[in-house]
This record gives C-alpha cells, structure tokens and sequence, in this order.
C-alpha cells in the first residue's frame, strides 16, 4: 500500500492554491500543441474527491452570455496555474441553487470574506 501511495504522490500538484467551493477563480487551461494559455473564470460550484488523487472541481462561468460549468481535474497537466480572485463565504459544500438563481440574488447570496 505505501509503494502505491508514494507512487501517486508524484503526479500530485503542489504548486497550485488550495481551493474551496464559493471562490471565484480564474483557472488557465493550455491547448493542445500550441504554446496558448486560454483563461476561463467563475465561481467553484462543487469540488469531488477532496483527499484524493483524482480530486476534481467544477467552475462555473459566462462566456457568450451564456453560462456553463467546466469540470476539471485538480491534478491535470491541462491547467497551467489557478488564480483566486475572490472569496466568499458560503454554507453548503455543493452549490447547485446558483444554477436557478438570477446575479443579483446570488450576490447577495455570496458574503465577502475578510
């Protein structure tokens, strides 16, 4: 059990921030061959198996004035660098109302953390 354990410990990211749902992030994701760097922002709605190697989130964000939600895995080469650009107190580990609510009722919703 430990030679499997010390195995997944390299592929373990420590260079990005640890993140939690409600925080609004801005996640740079690269592309295939090229040297692009896309940056895609929003607020985490859910983060699955925390402890875990296979540790994913799913941001969600408005491109095109639509709304879509991205799910990522925390440990990918994909990602580039995570950005936080604010927190926000929340009382539930799984935001899902956000996906029925208007912006004006989910600001209110969202409380500034000092």
């Amino acid at each position: 059990m430990k030679a499997i354990s010390d195995f997944l410990k390299k592929f373990q990211r420590t260079d990005l921030p640890e993140i939690r749902p409600g925080m609004i992030v801005k996640v740079f994701e690269k592309i295939d061959n090229d040297n692009k760097v896309i940056p895609f922002e929003g607020l985490i709605i859910k983060i699955k198996n925390r402890n875990s190697i296979n540790k994913t989130f799913t941001v969600r964000g408005k491109v095109a004035n639509q709304y879509i939600e991205k799910t990522y895995f925390y440990n990918s080469p994909v990602i580039s660098k995570i950005e936080i650009i604010s927190k926000n107190r929340v009382r539930r580990a799984k935001l899902y109302f956000v996906r029925e609510i208007s912006e004006h009722r989910l600001k209110k919703k969202l409380k500034k953390k000092n």
